[in-house]
């Protein structure tokens, strides 16, 4: 392993593999590091029992809560395509006013240091890229856009249409929720039960292997190496140039050297391969001169909410085509931001059996026939405290204290009568907890200033002067919206700047 790469990928999920996408044609020799393997087309994508009963594709990996020192299995998935793998596919864009400061009743969200004007060209090529389905202005929040979606909303099923026209008659606006997945003419995607949550067994979800891997392999300059963990990286003699990465490959330790080193393993598994890099130029770890290396660690304030109507079977297939906005900024009783609702994929008899393994199945089951399913989604505020630590074993440790409470109860007391007005009128919702990270984001947030954050506003490290981070490590909130999508705008945004092209909103606007 002692040729020299120009970039040097680490991990490729949807930071990573957009990246290597977007670098593919530029002439680059480009190595992608992925930890796992290729997830299997295999019967068990489909399989209730084998996903959420068995975790079939989770690793048998531990995180410790610092807090209190309790294990728990992280939301994680290592393969190629990352948690992109498994995810609900939903990718809509952050509001125009996410990207400010932004008062909530637990605290300041902080401002980014871009616009949304600046990110909106790269939101437009991220939708393409993901043939997302949507459709524009049903949103009451949505920012303003440059371009259509690529493809038209998914319709709904007859029971979610009628729900929404229950939800409509309230004064709500339901809207499409633009999902990632292959309805295209021709396309793969048959609307199956097994899509949230699940990996897709006919590669019809656009996650990060078949978008982005995959392609960018079919060039010469791309290569890929897979069961390969990057342990730490290595600098000069002066500390402000990485020169390798040493990795786990196979039972041997190896060194991979390159011009240009990108961090994309995840939020809290970026941080930690930063701190694990420390050395005598770095003592408190890699690019992290301001201190703020692992800190701010966000995850949203998550609810699942089950609303069941006793009388009512709901035959819907596909569920996950809607959400709900009207209280996003807050409203007229609450005039804080309070979050997003979002439908499920449909809850089947064993999830619930998976989470609830004292009820009788039989009960589950018949819940699951009557329900309808919603995630509840609000801000989680940035913290210093709130942070990603190595134990003394390098074990890693999360130390998360939710916050912002009070809008997401406010959220939740908004859904829950939304349901029982519609006809629903067993409403059941469970708060998660630090378990559920699949939306972590923050541990290196950007900015303009050195002193407050841990990378610029093209995600290089402030410290460093070949090093980039591009999950969503870089984010300095969290907003109320799935994150994958603004993910990878700024991985194509930071794609153009490394090929020193000029940025694209100038170039669309000429």
């Amino acid at each position: 392993m002692a040729a020299v790469f120009d970039f040097v990928i680490i991990g490729t999920g949807m930071g990573g593999g957009t990246l290597a996408y977007a670098l593919r044609e530029s002439g680059a020799r480009i190595l992608l590091l992925e930890r796992g393997g290729f997830l299997p087309q295999e019967a068990q994508n489909w399989q209730v029992a084998a996903v959420f009963g068995e975790n079939r594709y989770k690793p048998a990996e531990y995180w410790i809560d610092a807090r209190d020192g309790r294990r728990f299995k992280p939301g994680v998935h290592y393969f190629v395509g990352g948690n992109t793998k498994v995810y609900g596919a939903a990718l809509p864009r952050f509001r125009r006013q996410d990207f400010a400061a932004l008062e909530h009743e637990g605290g300041l969200s902080p401002a980014w240091p871009l616009s949304y004007e600046e990110l909106e060209p790269y939101y437009c090529l991220a939708e393409e890229l993901f043939f997302v389905h949507g459709s524009a202005g049903a949103d009451p929040s949505e920012p303003p856009r440059s371009r259509p979606y690529p493809f038209p909303a998914l319709p709904h099923e007859s029971a979610i249409a009628e729900l929404c026209q229950r939800l409509s008659a309230q004064s709500l606006r339901p809207y499409p929720l633009p999902m990632a997945v292959d309805r295209r003419p021709g396309g793969r995607c048959i609307r199956c039960a097994t899509c949230d949550g699940f990996p897709c067994k006919l590669h019809a979800k656009g996650d990060a292997e078949v978008r982005c891997v995959r392609p960018a392999l079919q060039h010469d300059s791309v290569e890929l190496l897979t069961h390969t963990r990057a342990r730490r990286l290595l600098t000069d003699g002066s500390g402000k140039r990485v020169t390798a990465v040493e990795v786990e490959r196979g039972g041997e330790i190896h060194r991979i050297s390159g011009d240009r080193f990108v961090v994309a393993c995840g939020a809290v598994n970026s941080a930690a391969l930063l701190l694990r890099s420390a050395n005598s130029q770095h003592p408190e770890g890699l690019a992290n001169g301001s201190g703020m290396l692992g800190r701010n660690y966000m995850m949203h304030n998550n609810s699942a909410l089950t609303a069941v109507a006793p009388l009512k079977i709901n035959p819907t297939v596909f569920q996950k085509t809607v959400a709900i906005n009207d209280y996003y900024f807050g409203d007229a009783d609450f005039p804080y931001p309070m979050g997003n609702i979002q439908a499920l994929g449909k809850l089947q008899a064993g999830m619930l059996s998976a989470a609830k393994p004292y009820l009788p199945p039989p009960l589950l089951a018949a819940m699951a026939r009557r329900s309808v399913d919603w995630w509840v989604m609000s801000e989680d505020l940035p913290d210093p405290e709130n942070r990603v630590l190595l134990g003394a074993d390098g074990s890693i440790r999360v130390q998360w204290t939710p916050n912002n409470r009070a809008a997401h109860r406010q959220l939740l007391r908004r859904a829950r009568a939304m349901m029982r007005a519609a006809g629903y009128p067993l409403v059941f919702t469970e708060t998660l907890g630090i378990e559920t990270n699949s939306h972590q984001c923050g541990t290196a947030r950007f900015g303009e200033d050195a002193a407050t954050s841990v990378l610029d506003p093209f995600c290089r490290a402030h410290d460093i002067d070949n090093l980039y981070v591009v999950d969503a490590s870089f984010f300095p909130s969290s907003t109320a919206m799935n994150p994958a999508l603004t993910i990878c705008a700024q991985a194509l945004r930071v794609a153009d700047y490394l090929q020193g092209k000029p940025s694209l909103r100038a170039e669309w606007q000429a």
